[in-house]
């Protein structure tokens, strides 16, 4: 009797992103909602009551560790999961290709429009023409995405150069929407300072690298937005340790679960994400569900009964909260719907449990500190009869905080 714990990430809202109902509300689900009906639900802050979490201390706490004690920052899980070496000494981050004009950011994700093919050009522009006083490798991952490691004896307690998350504690966490305005990295502490001048100095020249790069002023020609900065954040110099899981699966394709499913001694499975070639951005994305979809249901059914924990992550939710556009949001979660979910309804002797890592409301265009619906299926039931945020609070299992939830499962 396996258990199934899926994320939909930052598929949650709030009540005004569409007709006065939330994405989950206004999308047709009739198979989450025969789960939840057929289980029991609740509500719950994934990693803590009033914090907005990304995606890498939210699934940290998801399955079950105590992110204050075992979070190293987004920057050390990225890099592992993109394969980039980390030896000892190191500083690790998550970065984006963004666009800025002046002194402002027009756009943090370059208008999503950034090739797979142009990223990866792009990559081998940023090793070969910038000098750096230490080793470095920068990786473009997924679209806008990438890692940049800095190799040496370097502190990591470091303000962000994206300004769209801070840093509080050990943590990063979204910043209310305001202007867009490059600022300098800051070091966070004297040990750090080195390594502040060197990463202000490595987007000093990425800039001006990428502003004079042909491949930028085509993409200016045909009025699509220059790939002209890197905006690296969450640094982290070491890799967390993790209590190993025995007997875990995990299904995910993005670089970050990876790196996180790797580290806490589970089997990955990964499958080739689609390649971003050009078009329209959400007839890719959905493209990529659909892939992420059938690799579910392959390596689902495949390795039934080898495991008794499988780990299943769907990234393309979060996505149209961000890009505020709640109808791409109701499209997809209906798609995981239909495809995903009846598969598993037809399915018999198994425990499920869904979630969000994060609420990203469409309204919000950010991820939110809002608690997320959850259900639990397999072990009893309540009087929830759908599932959705509103539904879900008045389900039998209250607010839990997020790192509680996987004991659920037992």
């Amino acid at each position: 009797m396996p258990n199934i714990f899926v994320i939909l990430d930052g598929a949650a809202g709030r009540t005004d992103e569409i007709d006065n109902k939330s994405c989950y509300e206004a999308a047709s689900l009739p198979n989450l909602d025969y789960f939840a009906k057929q289980g029991k639900c609740g509500l719950s802050y994934t990693v803590g009551k009033g914090i907005a979490p990304e995606s890498d201390v939210a699934v940290v706490s998801l399955l079950g560790y105590d992110a204050y004690k075992h979070f190293t920052g987004r920057g050390p899980l990225e890099a592992y999961g993109a394969g980039v070496n980390l030896p000892q000494d190191f500083v690790a981050f998550r970065t984006n290709f963004a666009t800025v004009y002046g002194n402002t950011i027009v756009d943090r994700r370059v208008g999503r429009t950034l090739t797979t093919k142009e990223s990866k050009k792009l990559e081998k522009v940023i090793n070969s023409k910038v000098k750096l006083p230490c080793n470095f490798v920068y990786k473009s991952t997924v679209g806008h995405r990438g890692v940049l490691v800095l190799y040496g004896k370097l502190g990591s307690d470091l303000t962000n150069a994206d300004p769209a998350y801070e840093i509080k504690g050990k943590f990063g966490v979204a910043k209310s929407k305001g202007k867009m305005e490059l600022q300098d990295v800051k070091a966070l502490n004297k040990k750090s300072q080195k390594t502040a001048l060197i990463l202000n100095d490595f987007i000093y020249q990425s800039f001006k690298v990428l502003s004079n790069n042909k491949l930028n002023l085509e993409r200016k020609s045909r009025k699509l937005l220059p790939a002209n900065i890197i905006l690296p954040r969450d640094a982290g110099n070491r890799l967390p340790k993790f209590s190993p899981k025995k007997s875990w699966a995990a299904i995910v394709s993005m670089p970050l679960e990876k790196g996180i499913a790797e580290l806490c001694g589970m089997h990955v499975y990964s499958f080739k994400y689609p390649e971003y070639k050009s078009g329209n951005i959400y007839s890719y994305l959905e493209k990529g569900l659909k892939k992420t979809i059938k690799s579910s249901k392959f390596y689902l059914k495949k390795h039934w009964g080898k495991y008794d924990n499988f780990y299943v992550h769907f990234k393309e939710t979060d996505i149209p909260g961000h890009d505020g556009n709640p109808q791409e949001k109701i499209k997809m979660l209906e798609l995981i719907d239909k495809h995903f979910f009846s598969w598993l309804r037809k399915r018999s002797n198994f425990r499920l449990l869904v979630v969000s890592d994060h609420a990203t409301p469409t309204t919000l265009r950010s991820h939110s500190s809002d608690p997320v619906p959850f259900l639990l299926y397999g072990n009893g039931k309540d009087k929830v009869s759908s599932f959705s945020e509103k539904a879900c609070s008045k389900g039998s299992l209250g607010i839990k905080i997020g790192n509680s939830l996987i004991k659920l499962l037992n």
